[in-house]
């Protein structure tokens, strides 16, 4: 073993290493031991593919939950969000060229040049993709790109919920960032690359809350109402009112829903269209009502109850925010579970019609177990995948059970909000 790897395992034994592990983990009972052990096992994997004699960097960066706000991103919109302590996490070194090799846990190697940043119709939905469209992004802002050697593992799992595209993004910029321009990149400058390489070149027509949440860090209330997003740190712990956050993943595949995610985004936009403008927050609701027997000739049914579903949930989400400044809990939670009900009901993203659904399933579960206690709500962008509750800190453990008894071991999540977004852990 180099000198350079011996070093990057004695430092993550030391106590300035587990002070920073605790601060983007949590203290539970044996996590930091756990995440200690991933790093470390993380720096022998790059050791054992590439050996570098470079210097060698730590990196992590979260996943997110959804808190309020359901796909109102795309439309200029409010949303609550954090970042969670699930991440993934980088051993990477510098290149001399610009050739990229990289290793993410679970799938074979990676290995490409950034000499041609261009889009590439062949690698839409591939972490090529996001590579080429991260570098790009970073270059078109006169940030330095080079290549890199790699490995990565992640608990933010394909499917959970938890947006490990984003944290992918994020975590691409971070590294080239510390690499190469001394890791002082903007958090919303971040956020927007990244979406910019999930839109262009992955080709998946996301908004920005995903990104902006592993980005920034903590619980943020954002309004996207500019092009310059306004970022509010929310200074709440969930905890604190008696509440863990439970992610439940109902096991429905996202594969072959591009065009369903899609569909939402193309039909709020020509609600707006017909109005002139380019994103429902640019018009009113009365516009709408008063239009309806038009609009539902020019865009459908659907659109215009997806239309009304974004003037109600953006209007939510700035009651929301207020009630957490507040500590009003109560009207909180009870504004969780109206956008839960508007998100089925309006916006129609619950399950695809003809489709098993395993989603609704896990709502009701949620429901019965949870109605006067707590919350429930589909997560992120819906038809299948998870859903998000505020489950009583007492009833974590029963809620789990009986989830797993319907959906199988592993398929809850409980979560608590990382302060921060990518964090450079160390440097050898």
């Amino acid at each position: 073993m180099s000198s350079t790897y011996s070093r990057m395992m004695r430092y993550l034994q030391t106590a300035q290493c587990m002070e920073e592990m605790t601060r983007l983990y949590g203290s539970r009972d044996g996590m930091l031991c756990a995440q200690a052990t991933r790093y470390k096992q993380c720096v022998k994997r790059h050791m054992e593919l590439f050996n570098s004699s470079e210097k060698l960097y730590l990196l992590s960066a979260p996943g997110r939950v959804e808190i309020a706000g359901n796909h109102t991103d795309h439309q200029k919109g409010r949303v609550l969000a954090a970042a969670v302590n699930l991440d993934m996490i980088a051993a990477v070194s510098p290149r001399a060229d610009q050739t990229v090799r990289l290793m993410s846990e679970g799938y074979p190697m990676l290995e490409l040049s950034l000499t041609d940043l261009s889009v590439r119709p062949e690698e839409k939905g591939t972490t090529a993709a996001l590579v080429r469209g991260v570098a790009a992004g970073m270059r078109e802002h006169g940030f330095t790109v080079g290549g890199f050697d790699a490995a990565i593992t992640s608990d933010v799992l394909s499917g959970s919920g938890l947006s490990s595209s984003a944290a992918m993004e994020v975590l691409l910029c971070a590294m080239l960032d510390a690499m190469y321009n001394g890791f002082r990149m903007d958090a919303v400058l971040r956020a927007q690359i990244s979406q910019y390489a999930e839109n262009v070149y992955f080709g998946k027509p996301c908004g920005l809350m995903d990104q902006m949440a592993c980005s920034v860090g903590g619980i943020v209330a954002i309004d996207f109402k500019t092009a310059d997003p306004k970022v509010e740190p929310m200074q709440v712990s969930f905890s604190d009112m008696g509440y863990a956050m439970v992610v439940v993943n109902s096991r429905g595949s996202h594969d072959d829903l591009t065009d369903e995610y899609a569909a939402i985004r193309e039909e709020m936009t020509a609600v707006a269209e017909y109005f002139g403008e380019e994103v429902l927050r640019r018009v009113q609701k009365e516009q709408v009502l008063m239009s309806v027997p038009a609009l539902r000739e020019k865009a459908g049914d659907r659109a215009v109850l997806r239309a009304l579903h974004f003037f109600d949930e953006n209007a939510r989400v700035r009651r929301q925010t207020e009630n957490l400044r507040s500590g009003d809990r109560d009207a909180f939670l009870r504004l969780i579970n109206e956008s839960g009900q508007s998100s089925w009901m309006l916006l129609q993203n619950v399950h695809v019609p003809g489709a098993s659904q395993p989603m609704a399933v896990a709502l009701e579960m949620a429901r019965t177990m949870l109605e006067g206690s707590g919350a429930w709500r589909v997560h992120g962008g819906g038809f299948a995948g998870t859903t998000l509750n505020f489950v009583p800190v007492a009833q974590v453990d029963e809620f789990v059970r009986k989830m797993e008894q319907v959906f199988d071991t592993g398929c809850c999540f409980v979560v608590d909000v990382r302060p921060v977004g990518p964090a450079l852990s160390h440097v050898e």
